[in-house]
């Protein structure tokens, strides 16, 4: 087994044929599927699932994927770190769920060390990413947040990927919309007050997203819902459509939307509690632990 085949194996998986992957890959249809038929004769095991209609994973194919991405993710690292950078760039990556303040930490950070020549990277995504990424060291650095309403889930899976959580800070739920909502002037909102109006959800896009919900009161049965992965789409649609969203009510200082939505306390309360994980008994980089200073003054 090598890593192309583990490439090979995710290209088809996220292509409706296996013409389509091959073309990806720029390789013959007849060499891919010759290269996968040697890859599941070794492993005895079918990963995908070959028809008129194309091609589909396998159940023993999903649990292969999940490895293999998790593989091909360890050797890139590798590979831009220490084979394709012989000038030794300075490396950091961080992953988070939908936290601005988490990016202005990242901006400072930056600004504060000034190297030279570096390679980092930011991963704005779903929950269960954030912690797949530290757990294997795609980031060395997560920024996550848990409420009663999904705490016990998401403490078991710290435990379960080897993870350790550092609590920031602790807020009320509040709802954020738009300066010129109907309701803007509000001290005080309850669910019931904005139940005329869509509320933006992020889509987690998982089988667990019940569960690894990041907003607060992610239990409440909502008239109205848009779910999104964009954070200036759910921007757009809070302003041209009076929706709301739930959170925090932390807004920096720097951010550019600032003036254009306030967050308002909910009189349903799910306290958020938000931090940051490393993986158990890991060094921080220098920019690790620089990232991290800057995250306690923001909060």
């Amino acid at each position: 087994m090598t890593v192309l085949q583990l490439k090979y194996v995710i290209t088809i998986a996220n292509s409706s044929s296996m013409r389509e992957a091959a073309s990806k890959l720029y390789v013959s249809q007849p060499a891919l599927s010759a290269t996968i038929r040697e890859l599941e004769s070794e492993l005895n095991i079918k990963i995908f699932e070959r028809s008129n209609k194309g091609i589909v994973v396998t159940e023993q194919g999903r649990e292969f994927l999940n490895y293999a991405k998790q593989a091909v993710s360890q050797y890139e690292i590798i590979e831009d770190r220490y084979i394709s950078s012989p000038d030794k760039k300075k490396h950091f990556s961080v992953s988070m769920q939908h936290y601005v303040f988490g990016i202005h930490a990242f901006v400072k950070a930056i600004k504060k060390l000034d190297y030279p020549s570096y390679n980092y990277s930011v991963y704005e995504t779903r929950t269960d990413e954030v912690l797949s990424d530290v757990r294997t060291q795609k980031s060395e650095i997560g920024i996550i947040a848990y409420t009663k309403s999904n705490e016990a889930v998401i403490k078991k899976l710290f435990r379960e990927f080897n993870l350790e959580f550092f609590p920031l800070f602790h807020k009320e739920s509040c709802a954020y919309v738009w300066k010129k909502h109907p309701l803007a002037d509000r001290k005080e909102l309850s669910l019931d007050d904005l139940k005329d109006y869509p509320f933006l959800s992020f889509d987690q896009s998982s089988e667990n997203s019940f569960y690894l919900s990041e907003e607060p009161l992610s239990d409440y049965d909502f008239s109205k819902i848009i779910k999104s992965t964009d954070r200036a789409t759910s921007a757009e649609i809070m302003a041209t459509l009076n929706g709301y969203s739930i959170g925090t009510g932390a807004m920096t200082k720097s951010l550019s939307l600032k003036d254009e939505f306030i967050s308002i306390k909910l009189k349903e309360q799910d306290p958020v509690t938000v931090g940051y994980i490393l993986k158990k008994n890991h060094k921080l980089s220098e920019i690790g632990r620089i990232y991290i200073e800057e995250l306690k003054k923001i909060s």
